[in-house]
């Protein structure tokens, strides 16, 4: 089967293949548009979009004649009487300070979209909503369970709540400081047990279809704090990913370094390594089969969202974080100012792909030991995945 990459950017869905031994990018939809998120459901073949479109807002685009054509799908909002507590902006990259103020629920955007064994469509967003599909994508609703969490401030369709929330806001998209679910790892042995993470309130875990969620925040530690290592410290993940031969291994790239979990998110284990430049970063991916190999596309901070010293590279460990290799044959070594968005980096089999926000796609065949450019014109890219 021909290798194909689906890749959503400020101006449109693109399609890198692969055609007698050389990549090519074309435009495959959306012309103009920001594509949050692109993405096949392996049950159906259907293509997802999550577009964030300047005029009409967030909606879902859906293609089953393999992006030739799309159309609007059934779109998600939240219901009537969905309600959250907006958290006061954050000072100097911590907590803000005051009281959370009770807003009825908006949709402002639509940041990943994912897919379960049993057909499920997961799609998370800004304000922390996850909405799932049983029906192909006919019809969505939003998990009550994770909407209601205590932690959040219990059920606020029935009345007011506890008035507080541990669930603070992300700055990924213009209107309110909300949070943001932008991972979800749904496990491929059972689709009834999922992760995901959250901006920022860290990690959650269903085993029951998100009947019932419990916080996954167990040895992360958030440098702002004054108790860093507190379970609602602030935690902001900024991706997880999972092993899918081995799904008890999970890593996450966080605003406060590299964590690695070989126990399905009981506990996290911080594995940076800053004298190799591995901390700060949004992406992480996972090797299909062993889960102590990991690359990440470090940069500096989120203050200042580039490249370390101009040099844009990938780090890979191969023995759970103990160690960091860094890989850069074919990456610019200087004068490169990119940054990698948490969504633009992913693989299959020994094949990687990353886009930039400078519109640099590469590619590595051989496990990142070397990288070529595909485009180097492209709209800033928001998410690559292979389809």
């Amino acid at each position: 089967m021909q290798q194909r990459i689906l890749v959503g950017t400020r101006k449109g869905t693109f399609i890198a293949e692969k055609t007698q031994g050389t990549w090519g990018v074309r435009l495959a939809g959306h012309m103009g548009a920001g594509v949050n998120f692109v993405a096949r459901d392996p049950s159906t073949g259907t293509l997802w979009a999550a577009l964030g479109h300047g005029h009409w807002g967030a909606k879902l685009s859906s293609s089953k004649d393999d992006g030739a054509t799309w159309s609007d799908a059934p779109q998600i909002a939240y219901p009537e009487g969905a309600r959250h507590f907006l958290p006061p902006p954050p000072s100097d990259l911590g907590p803000g300070e005051g009281a959370p103020t009770l807003k009825d629920a908006t949709l402002l955007k639509l940041w990943c979209i994912s897919f379960g064994g049993d057909g499920r469509i997961w799609v998370g967003t800004i304000p922390g909503g996850i909405f799932t599909s049983d029906d192909g994508g006919e019809s969505f609703e939003l998990n009550r369970a994770l909407w209601n969490h205590e932690s959040r401030g219990g059920d606020l369709f029935a009345g007011d709540g506890t008035g507080s929330t541990q669930w603070f806001g992300t700055p990924a998209a213009e209107g309110e400081f909300a949070p943001g679910v932008h991972s979800i790892e749904v496990d491929p042995r059972d689709p009834k047990r999922a992760w995901v993470a959250i901006s920022t309130a860290g990690v959650f875990e269903t085993q029951d279809g998100g009947e019932s969620w419990h916080v996954r925040n167990s040895g992360l530690v958030f440098d702002y704090s004054p108790e860093p290592t507190d379970e609602w410290a602030g935690h902001d993940p900024h991706a997880i990913t999972l092993c899918p031969g081995d799904p008890d291994h999970i890593w996450q790239q966080n605003h406060c370094g590299v964590f690695y979990s070989s126990n399905g998110a009981a506990s996290w284990e911080k594995v940076s390594s800053e004298d190799d430049g591995v901390h700060f970063g949004f992406p992480v991916v996972v090797d299909p089969k062993d889960g102590r190999t990991a690359w990440v596309i470090p940069g500096i901070s989120d203050a200042r969202r580039t490249t370390i010293d101009g040099r844009l590279f990938v780090a890979r460990t191969s023995d759970g974080g103990a160690s960091w290799t860094s890989l850069q044959k074919g990456l610019p070594e200087s004068g490169a100012y990119d940054i990698v968005y948490r969504h633009a980096f992913h693989n299959e089999g020994d094949t990687l792909c990353f886009g930039s926000t400078t519109g640099n796609l590469y590619i590595s065949e051989d496990r990142g030991e070397s990288w070529i450019a595909v485009s180097q014109n492209l709209p800033p890219v928001y998410s690559v995945r292979f389809g």
